[in-house]
């Protein structure tokens, strides 16, 4: 079952390279989030402007940080963007393309299949109200958000017509519920966050679209596609 594993797996070492990033960027930047870092201010670092534009790299190629760092800031700064404040939901949207990276999950989906059908008869055909059927919602979920989060022209061809994505993230919102539900009583801790997940599915899979741009898709590191996310990013700043 996929849970948040970014942020309390982050070394000092990790935060170290990003500190360095920033003071590339700016030195003055660097030493306030270095005086942070000391501080124990972890989170402060985080979600400072400066750890942004470090991570992004201004436009250009993404920074030479851990595969962490480079998905985990982007998507806390956009999940912020978009009023969604909870940390363990944007460890938990980060950790999906880190966990899915090196995997060979579901790439018949890569061909043009709808995955939701044979996620859901997984799911359906496991013991009713286990936590096994409940782990399978979950993971199915992830998946659906992963999917279409990172590949949306991809999930787009296992339907007729549009609207294909949509229908991913709301069958990710309905595992989440359905786990959050099956969890409740032996782990509450788990249920809550799937539940709010489920709340926060739009907001989740924006977020994932927005920042795999930088890391995913046809030469995302051309010139043409640096040039275009750094006129998209000027656009956003006006």
């Amino acid at each position: 079952m996929i849970r948040p594993m970014i942020h309390r797996q982050l070394t000092r070492g990790d935060l170290a390279c990003l500190v360095h990033e920033i003071a590339r960027m700016d030195v003055s930047e660097g030493r306030e989030a270095d005086q942070a870092l000391q501080a124990g201010a972890v989170d402060t670092v985080l979600d400072s402007p400066a750890a942004l534009e470090a991570v992004l790299g201004r436009g250009g190629a993404p920074a030479p940080l851990p595969l962490t760092l480079l998905w985990y800031v982007p998507i806390r700064a956009e999940l912020r963007n978009r009023g969604v404040t909870d940390i363990l939901l944007a460890d938990y949207a980060a950790t999906l393309p880190v966990v899915f990276a090196e995997s060979q999950s579901q790439h018949r989906v890569a061909q043009g299949e709808n995955g939701m059908a044979e996620w859901w008869h997984y799911v359906s055909g496991l013991p009713q109200g286990t936590v096994a059927q409940a782990e399978a919602a979950a993971d199915s979920a992830a998946l659906a958000l992963w999917w279409s989060g990172c590949f949306p022209e991809w999930v787009e061809r296992g339907g007729t017509g549009g609207g294909m994505v949509r229908a991913y993230v709301t069958f990710a919102g309905r595992m989440l519920a359905l786990a959050a539900d099956l969890l409740e009583a032996k782990a509450p801790e788990e249920a809550s966050l799937f539940a709010r997940a489920a709340e926060a599915r739009i907001e989740l899979h924006a977020a994932l679209a927005e920042t795999r741009a930088d890391y995913i898709g046809e030469d995302p590191h051309s010139s043409e596609s640096r040039l275009n996310r750094f006129l998209r990013r000027l656009a956003q700043d006006n």
